[in-house]
């Protein structure tokens, strides 16, 4: 595809208003949760809340992405950001006549996640409009570094906020950020795909099942959709498990728990830097292999340590935030790269209704096993989980082959 000299402008200009809405998001996001505990003090609604934020993107994934390749795809990008602004200042209204209940929070959350499934698999798919396939996994290097930035100010701002603003007030910044993101998007023309204009609509089932079709037509693609949703079952857990190994195995207080995110942020900050600027090995398959392997080993290495071994803990968390950066931007890139972009949508939506089923299942199983085998000990488990699932990813001739 030939690309006009302006498309860094059009990816900056995007991407611009993109991160000043993941950041609004993540100081909701950081405060919600904060309002979860402190008014219930139940581990058992936290992940009731987490798992209903997964599930809209993992039921409607792929009909999202469906859509969002039959829709022009910048409508599609801005009006799945004025609907997340939408539900969110309901919130906000609601919050200044009334105490915002739980029930009301966790719907708000389920809401917010159906906008989510349709915005993700639609700006995946721009991107390869207007960036040159040689320049999109160093890009995808760009976007993880503005959203570890986003998080780790979205925890710090969220700190700052949470004690001396209401909630409503808080919601409020997010609807702000969401409306910026859909004026920055407006600006920007983004070219349209042909092929997908002469294609004839027939029916959402059948578009459906031929993004599948194409998915599975190739083999490097699909295979590594695969072994991405058994890496997010088997990591999903080691994420959410942060604060108990830190407080229960190491020891620590809420500060080091803390700590552990920050580091992992850094080490999330660092990858995309760094993919950035390099863009990882020229086959995309032992770029994302490599990662899942980087990640086993500092997991394994995690639960093998003393109780007085935090710091080096925190260091392992940098290791792992620099692994997850490897591992999403090529997985992102190579996508973008192998799969026509008029199937792109339906790539994504299936791509994130996979790992979304994943991140649940893998919490649940996590939460029936860690307390009985010990938090250090399911790391180990984890960790040895990690590694074998990329020695036998290279098994395959598919993901060997990935770049042919």
């Amino acid at each position: 595809m030939n690309m006009n000299n302006n498309w860094k402008y059009k990816f900056l200009t995007i991407w611009f208003g993109q991160s000043i809405s993941f950041l609004t998001s993540a100081v909701l996001q950081m405060a919600l949760i904060w309002h979860l505990s402190v008014s219930t003090e139940s581990a058992a609604i936290l992940s009731f809340a987490s798992i209903v934020a997964f599930l809209p993107n993992a039921v409607l994934g792929l009909f999202a992405g469906t859509l969002v390749d039959r829709w022009n795809k910048k409508i599609a990008m801005i009006g799945a950001d004025l609907f997340i602004a939408t539900v969110s200042l309901a919130l906000a209204i609601y919050g200044l006549y009334a105490e915002i209940p739980i029930w009301l929070v966790l719907v708000i959350l389920f809401v917010r996640s159906i906008g989510t499934s349709i915005h993700t698999p639609a700006i995946n798919a721009v991107t390869p409009l207007i960036v040159p396939e040689d320049k999109l996994t160093k890009c995808s290097g760009y976007t993880q570094t503005v959203q570890s930035i986003g998080y780790m100010a979205g925890v710090a701002i969220a700190a700052i906020l949470y004690p001396i603003c209401s909630l409503s007030t808080i919601v409020m910044f997010d609807v702000v950020g969401a409306v910026f993101a859909s004026i920055t998007t407006s600006f920007v023309k983004i070219p349209s795909n042909p092929t997908a204009q002469r294609q004839e609509k027939t029916n959402l089932l059948l578009e459906m099942k031929e993004g599948f079709n194409v998915i599975r037509k190739n083999e490097g693609v699909f295979a590594l959709i695969c072994i991405g949703a058994i890496f997010m079952f088997i990591y999903s857990p080691i994420n959410a498990l942060f604060p108990l190994i830190t407080l229960g195995h190491f020891n620590g207080s809420t500060m080091h728990a803390s700590i552990t995110e920050v580091t992992f942020s850094i080490g999330m900050l660092i990858g995309g830097m760094v993919l950035g600027v390099w863009g990882g090995f020229k086959n995309r398959g032992y770029t994302i292999v490599s990662a899942i392997a980087l990640m086993g080993v500092a997991i394994t290495l995690s639960g093998i340590l003393p109780s007085s071994g935090f710091w080096i803990f925190a260091v392992l968390c940098i290791v792992m935030g620099f692994a997850v950066s490897f591992y999403s931007g090529p997985q992102v890139a190579l996508i973008q790269e192998k799969i026509d972009i008029q199937y792109l949508g339906r790539v994504f939506g299936f791509f994130g209704s996979v790992t979304s089923f994943a991140m649940p299942a893998g919490l649940i199983l996590s939460g029936l096993f860690a307390d009985k085998l010990g938090v250090n000990n399911w790391f180990i488990l984890c960790g040895i989980a990690c590694i074998s699932l990329a020695v036998v990813s290279l098994c395959f001739k598919s993901v060997r082959n990935t770049n042919k």
